[in-house]
């Protein structure tokens, strides 16, 4: 992994040697955690949990170890606990005797950001539990417990082993959205893990072990969509070392419709259940145990359903619908994609669990369900519907080569598949025809670019009315498709925020960075910031001047144009340059003057428009507020914040309705009481106004310092 300017890896592991007498377990591993999450995977033998017990010093070892920089390997597992490594063993080891509650007491040190109240906050099961022995737990219970026990050593660096053994499917995604939150919440995570779907969506990066060794390190999305890669590497149907030779493709079959059939034996390594105390099975019991069946040559159901979504290089158009209920109006729409000329591919979303013949059934898609199927095909509709939107969501977000992808339906059909599409890049064509697209469809679209097409007539079946729609909609999509492939890379682009009252800095901005950035502006409506964080998340904004973070006062005080809790979350997780600053915190938006809260009866009001009522923001709300945005600073990697003493917006300027230098002062005071400055993290004051000319100019000068300075601007 690429090491970041803003210091050394959490964890840096090089040429690691562990032997057990003559065994060689570990054999030089190297492994570079720059931050955040990291998986590791391996079949069974291949020294992953050798890896976790080096690192914490329970096994001697060879080589170097190194925490932020400084070496750990050669000390005792206490010294290397108290330096800030904390340790979720396979298996949990918890004591059956003690409660839940006197688990966590025990570990508590009294200081640090983990205590045994915020435990409780994060894991509410534990605090039904915390009265519970260690015994007396689920699996799930027991692993929230081993993990808060780590956390209250309030660890640098949580190395988990294998946190998912032994788990009921729906427990398993518990763990794996408890380790996501965990990582958004800055803990840097190390997991061993087996289930190659939990290690693919709680880490950006997957390391592969091989007979002691890592062999690579791959993208998690590339390792989740590759079917085959997955069974080289780690052995699914095939062992990662078998070199022989793959059987030649089946034979067609014969003429009738007839697979031809053929004999073969199939072999169970185990004939027994084994137990970690049960031998090798010696070869002629497993013969001896062996059993013959007939099968029919060409491919199985199971190996079609690992088929990937495109062939190397090839990309498709995505119909998806149910076709239970619309499936004439699908395949017309898939006929017209396919006469121009597009690979396209049928997604069955119903729920009746009848066959549709689509390239991709609903069984395939219910399987990514955190249930499997159990979790969609149920007796209560509305359930089978929401377990379907989560899976076609989760099904999506594995795939790769998805050109575009365009759906018909009503307001169910247009639920189910609008969560998917939201996962996709920005750019990526999505197309919904919908009976719901002449209402509101802000919860369809959110802050993606998704294209709705009002249907006109109910769809239900094709008339005079609905082919035309649907043939408009199918060619809008092919078109799309097309033009998309035209479109030649711009500069580098920068996400910059702004408001009414910020606009002429943000004017000032983007005139001096249009030469050699495209400076997309979002306007900071909640919506607006919303979408410039999904586009950073998407690896689309390589970068971020955040002038405006009005959206926080909304958030935290009700107003109408509300952030979410996961404003700055995107560019915390992409580790992109964030240069920001407080535009607009002095105002929270309401709409007319009678829908201000009761509760601020008396406050100082500002009609902007005959819709829009402004509220200005008194001393102790910015203390919050700068509370809250130092915490989301703590956690980004490299940030500058520029402070504007003269003013936070047009109206917070000397004799305009807002202008209030104690409340601006309180917002500055807590920023720098909580913001934690380093060399990669700072916090500087400029006596200017938000819109003076030197200030959009400081502005500038910090983005360019952070992104790698002037860039070679194209010839004229």
């Amino acid at each position: 992994m690429a090491r970041d300017a803003a210091g050394p890896p959490i964890l840096e592991v090089k040429g690691l040697n562990v032997y057990y007498g003559a065994s060689h377990a570990l054999q030089g591993v190297d492994l570079t955690l720059q931050s955040g999450v990291l998986s590791v995977v391996g079949r069974n033998g291949m020294g992953k949990t050798t890896l976790c017990k080096a690192i914490m010093g329970i096994v001697p070892s060879s080589g170097s170890i190194r925490l932020g920089g400084e070496e750990i390997r050669g000390r005792s597992s206490t010294e290397i606990a108290r330096m800030g490594v904390g340790y979720v063993p396979q298996g949990r080891r918890l004591w059956r005797s003690l409660t839940v509650d006197e688990h966590l007491k025990l570990m508590a040190r009294g200081n640090g950001s983990w205590s045994v109240e915020r435990i409780y906050a994060t894991f509410p099961r534990l605090a039904e539990r915390k009265n519970n022995g260690g015994g007396q737990l689920s699996g799930g219970e027991s692993q929230m417990l081993a993990i808060s026990r780590a956390l209250l050593l309030n660890p640098r660096l949580l190395v988990m082993d294998e946190p998912t053994e032994g788990l009921a499917p729906v427990i398993v995604a518990q763990v794996e959205d408890m380790l996501v939150r965990l990582a958004e919440e800055g803990v840097h995570v190390l997991v061993i893990e087996q289930n190659i779907g939990v290690a693919c969506e709680v880490a950006p990066n997957v390391a592969i072990m091989v007979n002691g060794r890592v062999d690579r390190l791959l993208d998690a999305g590339q390792l989740a969509a590759d079917r085959d890669l997955q069974q080289r590497l780690l052995g699914v149907g095939r062992h990662a070392h078998d070199d022989t030779p793959r059987p030649a493709p089946e034979a067609a079959a014969p003429e009738g419709g007839h697979a031809a059939s053929t004999v073969a034996k199939v072999y169970l390594s185990n004939p027994v259940a084994p137990t970690r105390w049960s031998r090798p099975v010696p070869v002629r019991l497993i013969e001896q145990a062996a059993r013959t069946v007939s099968m029919t040559q060409g491919r199985s159901t199971v190996e079609a359903e690992l088929r990937p979504l495109a062939g190397p290089g090839e990309e498709v158009v995505i119909v998806a619908g149910t076709l239970d209920t619309k499936g004439e109006e699908l395949r017309y729409i898939r006929d017209i994609i396919r006469a121009r000329g597009h690979a396209v591919r049928l997604a069955d979303l119903s729920t009746s669990g009848a066959h549709s013949g689509a390239e991709i059934p609903a069984h395939q898609i219910a399987a990514f369900h955190p249930r499997g199927a159990s979790g969609v095909f149920v007796s209560d509709r509305g359930e089978a519907v929401a377990g379907m939107t989560l899976a076609f969501e989760r099904w999506i977000a594995r795939q790769s080569g998805i050109s575009g992808i365009v759906s018909a339906g009503g307001s169910g059909g247009t639920a189910m598949v609008a969560p998917a599409m939201r996962r996709l890049p920005v750019g990526v064509p999505k197309l919904i025809v919908s009976t719901m697209a002449s209402g509101s469809i802000a919860q369809y679209v959110g802050a993606s670019d998704i294209t709705m097409m009002h249907s006109v007539a109910d769809i239900a079946g094709l008339n005079a009315i609905t082919r035309r729609v649907l043939a408009n909609a199918a060619n809008g999509i092919a078109g799309m498709v097309e033009s998309r492939a035209a479109i030649p890379a711009g500069l580098p682009p920068v996400g910059i925020t702004m408001f009414g009252v910020t606009t002429p800095c943000v004017r000032q901005v983007t005139e001096a960075l249009k030469r050699d950035h495209e400076c997309l502006v979002f306007h900071a409506t909640g919506t607006g910031g919303a979408a410039m964080e999904a586009l950073v998340d998407q690896g689309l904004v390589k970068g971020v001047i955040d002038v405006t973070t009005t959206e926080i006062a909304d958030m935290m005080m009700g107003g109408i144009l509300a952030a979410t809790e996961d404003r700055f979350g995107a560019v915390i997780r992409r580790k992109v340059p964030w240069v920001g600053s407080l535009g607009a915190l002095d105002m929270v938006n309401f709409g007319a003057p009678d829908t201000v809260p009761p509760r601020y009866a008396g406050r100082r009001l500002h009609r902007h428009n005959p819709q829009i009522t402004l509220m200005r923001t008194t001393a102790e709300e910015n203390a919050a507020m700068g509370r809250w945005i130092g915490e989301r600073i703590n956690r980004m990697d490299v940030a500058r914040l520029l402070i504007p003493e003269g003013g936070l917006s047009a109206l917070d300027a000397p004799g305009e309705a807002f202008h209030d230098p104690a409340a601006d002062r309180a917002l500055f005071e807590a920023l720098e009481a909580t913001v934690r400055q380093t060399a990669a993290r700072t916090i500087e004051r400029l006596p200017h106004h938000i819109n003076d000319p030197a200030f959009a100019a400081a502005l500038v000068a910090a983005f360019r310092t952070l992104s790698g300075g002037e860039r070679k601007r194209r010839a004229s």
